[in-house]
C-alpha cells in the first residue's frame, strides 16, 4: 500500500473528482457477510445492488434518490435506516490521466471518508482509512494509466466497532460504548440532540492535486507580541519547503504583508536551507485582529513565494492572517475559599464572552456545507463573540473558519471527543494524534481559532449516574499526553483546555474524587427546572460553557417533521406518542434513554404559568416563552455580573436534523422566541434589570439597573423604564460607562405584583430596548401573550 503523505499548503491545480457533468460515481452495496466482496474482482461476482451515487454525499440521499427508502427526517422512519448499518458500500467512478508539467506529482486527495475504507486504484490496493474528520492524500504518479478505475469499499461501521473490546474505564450508557474505538462523528451513534445515524459516504471533496517539484511543506505566522497603544507589533512566520533541487543557494524567499491594497511588510531573504524563521520585528501602524464588538477584525494577505535567480515563483503560499495574541488566564481549582478565574485576551484586553455552541450542522454530513453561511449570519446578528465547536461533531469547512475570521468570531475547537472515555492503547492514541495534527495543520493560522479543547465532558462523564467519580481523569492519555503534545508540536501559540468542564489534579485531590463544582469552567445542565432557581444562581462558576433550556419547535416545523396523524403529541394524559419520542431523540425502540427528554417542556412551562395547555399552538406558545425567559435571564445573570464572571456560551444556535431540542433555530431555519429575546440582550452595550442580592456590587435594596458596555470606549447615553400596561414612567436616567466596564444606574422598588418593565435606551441617536419580568411563579399565559406583541414591537 501507499505511504499517506500530508496535504501540502501551496498554491496547486486542482482537478475534481465530484459527481459533476462529466462524471459520475456508482455505488454498490449488500450485506457485509463472510460472502461480501474483498476485491473490485469479488465485486464484480457479488450480486451486490448498483445505484447512481451522488459525491461529495452519504449513502442515505442516494437510497432516497433511488426510491429505496422514504426521507427518513419524517416522523420515526430514521429507525428503518438501521438495517442498514450492517452492509457494505462500494464507490467507483473511471477518471482520465490528467496532462501536468515535467517533474510534477499527482495526488489523490479525499477530504472526507466515512469511515472505514479500503481504496483502490488500477486493480492496487493503495491505502486503508480509519479517520472520518481529516483529509487523506496519496501520491499516485507511478500508478496512472490513460484510463483509470478507482474503487472506495466503505465497512460497516458498527460490524467494525465490535471488532475492539471496551474497557471498564468509562460511560456505556445508550451507545456511547459502542462508538469510542472509531473515529468517526460520536453523535452519529446516537445522542440527546441528533437521531441515531451510522451513515457511510464520501462526505467531502474527492479531486487529484498537481503538486510541483518545489513546494511550501509548512507556514506558520505566529503573533508575538503586541502594542495597542502605539499600534507595534512583534510577529514571525516559521517556513519549510520541499524540492527536488540538490543545491538551493540561488533562491529567495518573498515575504509580503498587505492590507486592503496597502503593502506593510516586504522582505526578501537568500535561502541557504530548506526550513527557517523570518521574523518581523517592530511592524509599525498596525490593525490588529478584535474580537466582535472591541475593533475590527482586520486582516492582512500574507504571501511566501520562493524564486529562482531568473525571478520565477516555485512556489507560493498565500493566505489571511490577523496581527493579535491570544491567551486564557485560568486557575486549576475554584473554591470559595480559593476563588478561580477563566477569562480569555485578546491583545491583552479581557474580553467577555457571549456566545453559543454548534452542533452538527446536518445529521448527514455531506450536506453541512450548504448550511454554513446562513448559520454563521445568524452568529453576526446575535452578536456572538465566540463559538464552540463542540466535540460530539466534526471538524467544519474552511469557508466557516474564514467567515468567523472576517466577523471577529472566536473559535472554541473541541477535538471530536465527547461523553465516555476513549482507548487508552497505543494503537488508538496513534489514530488521535494523526487526526490531531492534520486539524491543527489545516486550521491553526486562522485568527478566530483562541482554544483548543481535549473533549466534551470526558471528564466528568465519571460522574454520571455515580458509577466511577472515584477514578482520576488526569490519567487519561488522550487528553494528557496525546493532544497537547500536538497542540505544543503544531500551533504552541493557541491555549489547550485538557477537557470541558476540566478536572485538573488539583480539583481531583480536594475530596480524592472529581468535585464537578470546583472547576471554575462549569456545563449548568442540572434538573433543568424553573430557571431562577439556586442551582442557576448560586453556582461559583467563573465561566459557563453550556446551559440551555428546551423550546417546542412552530407548528410549521412539526408538521414537516411529523406524518400529520402525529403532530399533535399527546393522549388524554399527556403521554407523547412514538414520532415526539423519536423527536426526542430517543436513539432506538428499544433504548429506555432520553424517554422522558420532552417532559422537560411540560415540567417548565409548569414551573412558569401552572399547568399546561393541553391546545398545541397554546402549549408551543408557552414552551417558547418560557425558553425565550429562560435564556435571556441566564445571559443578563452573566452579563450583570462581569468581571466576577466571564463569560457564557448558551446552548445551542441551530438543530442538525428535525428534533425537539435547546436550539433557538430549528433544523428548516425557523427562528424561536428565544433567538429574538437574545438579540436584545447581546448587544454590545445593554440595560438590563437584576434580582436584589444576584449582581455583584449592587448591594440593593430592590432590583438593580445595570449597564454593560463591551467595547473599548467610553459609552454615554440616556434609559428609561415604563411599565408595560400603564405606559407610567418608572426609571429615567443618563449614564456613561467606562470602556469594557459596567455601571450600577440604580434601583427599582418591588413591585409587589406581576409587572413587565420595558427598558429603552438610546446611545447616539440610536434606540435599542429590552424587558425584565417582574414575577413570582405563576403567571398567566393569556397575560404574558399579550406582553410579548410589546416586547417585539421593534
Amino acid at each position: 500500500m501507499l505511504p499517506e503523505v500530508l496535504n501540502k499548503p501551496v498554491e496547486k491545480r486542482t482537478i475534481s473528482l465530484n459527481s459533476g457533468e462529466d462524471s459520475s460515481w456508482i455505488l454498490y452495496y449488500g450485506v457485509q457477510d463472510e460472502h461480501a466482496p474483498r476485491t473490485p474482482w469479488d465485486l464484480k461476482k457479488s450480486g451486490f445492488s448498483r445505484i447512481p451515487a451522488k459525491v461529495p454525499g452519504n449513502v442515505e440521499i442516494d437510497l432516497q434518490q433511488a426510491g429505496l427508502i422514504k426521507d427518513p427526517m419524517i416522523g420515526d422512519r430514521v429507525y428503518d435506516l438501521r438495517r442498514y448499518e450492517t452492509c457494505q458500500w462500494w464507490y467507483h467512478r473511471s477518471f482520465t490521466k490528467p496532462d501536468v508539467p515535467e517533474h510534477h506529482r499527482i495526488e489523490l486527495s479525499l477530504d472526507g471518508i466515512d469511515c472505514i475504507a479500503d481504496i483502490w486504484l488500477n486493480d492496487m490496493k493503495i491505502a486503508r482509512v480509519e479517520n472520518m474528520f481529516v483529509e487523506h492524500h496519496y501520491d499516485i504518479t507511478d500508478l496512472l494509466r490513460e484510463k483509470n478505475q478507482l474503487y472506495i469499499c466503505i465497512h460497516s461501521t458498527v460490524l467494525e466497532a465490535r471488532k475492539y473490546m471496551r474497557s471498564n474505564f468509562g460511560v456505556r450508557y445508550d451507545a456511547l460504548a459502542e462508538a469510542v474505538s472509531i473515529r468517526k462523528a460520536p453523535h452519529m451513534f446516537g445522542w440527546d440532540i441528533l437521531p441515531r445515524l451510522v451513515s457511510a459516504g464520501l462526505w467531502r471533496n474527492v479531486s487529484l492535486e498537481i503538486i510541483p517539484p518545489s513546494y511550501w511543506k509548512s507556514v506558520y505566522w505566529v503573533t508575538k507580541d503586541v502594542d495597542v497603544r502605539n499600534r507595534k507589533a512583534n510577529l514571525y512566520v516559521d517556513w519549510e519547503f520541499s524540492t527536488d533541487r540538490l543545491h538551493i543557494d540561488d533562491l529567495t524567499l518573498q515575504i509580503e504583508l498587505t492590507r486592503e491594497g496597502r503593502v506593510a511588510y516586504e522582505n526578501s531573504v537568500k535561502v541557504y536551507t530548506t526550513v527557517s524563521r523570518e521574523q518581523i520585528w517592530e511592524l509599525e501602524d498596525v490593525d490588529f485582529w478584535w474580537s466582535k464588538g472591541f475593533g475590527d477584525p482586520a486582516l492582512y494577505e500574507a504571501t511566501l513565494k520562493l524564486l529562482d535567480s531568473d525571478g520565477k515563483v516555485l512556489c507560493e503560499n498565500r493566505q489571511d492572517i490577523g496581527i493579535r495574541k491570544v491567551e486564557l488566564i485560568r486557575s486549576e481549582v475554584n473554591t470559595p475559599e480559593d476563588p478561580g478565574e477563566f477569562v480569555f485576551t485578546i491583545n491583552g484586553e479581557k474580553i467577555f464572552i457571549k456566545g453559543t455552541n454548534w452542533v452538527a450542522l446536518d445529521a448527514l454530513h455531506s450536506r453541512d456545507q450548504q448550511h454554513v453561511e446562513a448559520a454563521v449570519d445568524m452568529l453576526v446578528d446575535l452578536n456572538c463573540n465566540m463559538i464552540r465547536l463542540w466535540g460530539g461533531n466534526v471538524y467544519e469547512c474552511d469557508e466557516f473558519y474564514d467567515l468567523c475570521d472576517r466577523h471577529g468570531i472566536m473559535v472554541w475547537q473541541d477535538f471530536t471527543m465527547g461523553c465516555t472515555t476513549y482507548p487508552q492503547s497505543e494503537e488508538f492514541a496513534e489514530k488521535v494524534r494523526m487526526e490531531a495534527e492534520k486539524a491543527i495543520l489545516r486550521l491553526r493560522n486562522h485568527p478566530s481559532i483562541v482554544l483548543w479543547a481535549g473533549n466534551n465532558e470526558n471528564d466528568v462523564s465519571l460522574t454520571w449516574g455515580g458509577d466511577q467519580s472515584h477514578l482520576d481523569p488526569n490519567t487519561d492519555i488522550i487528553s494528557r499526553q496525546v493532544l497537547p503534545k500536538a497542540v505544543r508540536k503544531y500551533d504552541p501559540k493557541t491555549p489547550y483546555l485538557p477537557s470541558s468542564p476540566f478536572i485538573s489534579s488539583a480539583v481531583f485531590k480536594l475530596n480524592n474524587r472529581i468535585d464537578t463544582d470546583a472547576s471554575p469552567e462549569m456545563h449548568l445542565w442540572g434538573p433543568r427546572g424553573y430557571y431562577k432557581a439556586p442551582f442557576y444562581t448560586k453556582n461559583r462558576a467563573k465561566f459557563v460553557s453550556e446551559i440551555g433550556y428546551h423550546g417546542c419547535p412552530h407548528r410549521s416545523s412539526l408538521e414537516k417533521m411529523m406524518d400529520t396523524d402525529f403532530v399533535y403529541p399527546w393522549s388524554e394524559d399527556l403521554a407523547w406518542n412514538e414520532q415526539w419520542q423519536a423527536k426526542a431523540t430517543i436513539t432506538h425502540p428499544s433504548s429506555t434513554t432520553n424517554r422522558q427528554r420532552n417532559n422537560l417542556m411540560i415540567n417548565q412551562v409548569k414551573s412558569v404559568f401552572g399547568n399546561v395547555p393541553r391546545d398545541l399552538d397554546l402549549f408551543i406558545a408557552a414552551s417558547q416563552i418560557v425558553q425565550a425567559e429562560a435564556m435571556k435571564y441566564f445571559i443578563e445573570f452573566w452579563r450583570m455580573n462581569k468581571f466576577h464572571r466571564n463569560g457564557i456560551l448558551w446552548w445551542n444556535l441551530r438543530d442538525g436534523w428535525p428534533v425537539i431540542s435547546d436550539a433557538v433555530v430549528d433544523y428548516f431555519g425557523n427562528k424561536k422566541l428565544a433567538y429574538h429575546y437574545i438579540k436584545k440582550v447581546q448587544k454590545d452595550v445593554c440595560v438590563m434589570i437584576g434580582d436584589e442580592g444576584l449582581v455583584e456590587d449592587a448591594p440593593g435594596p430592590g432590583h438593580p439597573v445595570v449597564v454593560v458596555n463591551d467595547t473599548r470606549e467610553t459609552v454615554s447615553g440616556s434609559l428609561t423604564i415604563r411599565e408595560a400596561d400603564s405606559g407610567r414612567l418608572v426609571f429615567s436616567k443618563p449614564f456613561q460607562v467606562e470602556k469594557n466596564g459596567k455601571s450600577i444606574e440604580g434601583y427599582l422598588p418591588k413591585p409587589g405584583q406581576t409587572t413587565l418593565w420595558i427598558i429603552e435606551w438610546e446611545i447616539n441617536e440610536e434606540v435599542h430596548s429590552n424587558h425584565y419580568l417582574a414575577y413570582e411563579p405563576v403567571i398567566s399565559l393569556e397575560q404574558y401573550m399579550k406582553w410579548r406583541q410589546i416586547i417585539l414591537k421593534d
